[in-house]
């Protein structure tokens, strides 16, 4: 009865993962082939040897309308790394303020942070776009990235992890004569290091991701993002190179799949572990 189970359980994760492999398998042989076959509907799911070259192409000249994939990518990295860093930074120091300092309006502080969760950011637009504009941060990196640092999610899971440490703790690191910044640098961190890797990869790929703050404050192109990149290699679908998009496509999904997978061990061990 259990082999039964067993076989069934593994039927099922097979039958995922070639519901996930698949798409990935068809845009990269689909890179490979003619434009051309591809618009016909004739693509084909064995790659062609000889279209490997598109990937070059598109890194070092990209394609009609956009630069450089390459340049894309590193604006995208850039921009991930700076929320995912800034999320981390903001919301450790002002979960560390709201558990272990006791000033007035505390909690009112912490809710009122709490209460951003019900805003979602197509709420927030228009005013956000409107604060950036008016400090003259309209098609800078600054303004692609700080709107999206501020974090009420990380900051409640941070406070939820400080919570749990001890008060023996605290009272030990008092008595030791460490400071503040000592007993976060020391104590907390250390503690939390798992929760920071799990919460770093989670970042990331929300900030490799975001299309809509980014298509409305970077009309530069030297400032566009592998997202925007891609949706403006379609523009006219009927004089598309598809080929393109779909070396495109795979390439800017490296970045963030290295991202979880050389990060894998901690992100699991955060996610698990975050509760102890």
């Amino acid at each position: 009865m259990n082999g039964r189970r067993d076989w069934a359980a593994h039927a099922v994760l097979l039958l995922g993962v070639a519901l996930f492999v698949l798409p990935i398998w068809i845009v990269f042989a689909g890179a490979t082939q003619e434009p051309g076959a591809i618009n016909r509907g004739e693509l084909s799911l064995i790659p062609r040897l000889d279209g490997f070259w598109v990937y070059g192409s598109v890194l070092t000249q990209g394609a009609p309308g956009v630069g450089p994939v390459w340049h894309m990518l590193m604006v995208s990295a850039g921009m991930a790394l700076a929320i995912a860093v800034g999320k981390i930074v903001i919301s450790v120091l002002s979960a560390y303020a709201v558990v272990f300092f006791r000033f007035p309006f505390r909690m009112t502080c912490f809710w009122t942070i709490f209460i951003t969760l019900m805003l979602p950011v197509e709420v927030r637009i228009i005013p956000t776009y409107s604060v950036m504009s008016g400090f003259h941060l309209i098609n800078t990196f600054t303004g692609l990235t700080m709107p999206l640092i501020a974090s009420a999610t990380a900051t409640l899971l941070f406070r939820q992890v400080f919570l749990a440490i001890p008060d023996e703790l605290v009272e030990a690191a008092r008595m030791d004569g460490a400071g503040p910044l000592r007993f976060l640098r020391d104590i907390l961190l250390p503690v939390s290091s798992a929760n920071l890797a799990a919460l770093f990869v989670i970042l990331f790929v929300y900030g490799w991701n975001q299309y809509l703050w980014p298509l409305l404050v970077a009309t530069d192109p030297r400032l566009d993002t592998i997202v925007i990149g891609i949706v403006k290699m379609i523009g006219n679908e009927s004089q598309t190179e598809w080929n393109r998009v779909m070396a495109t496509a795979l390439l800017a999904m490296l970045p963030p799949v290295a991202v979880v997978v050389l990060m894998q061990r901690w992100f699991v061990k955060g996610l698990t572990e975050g509760d102890k």
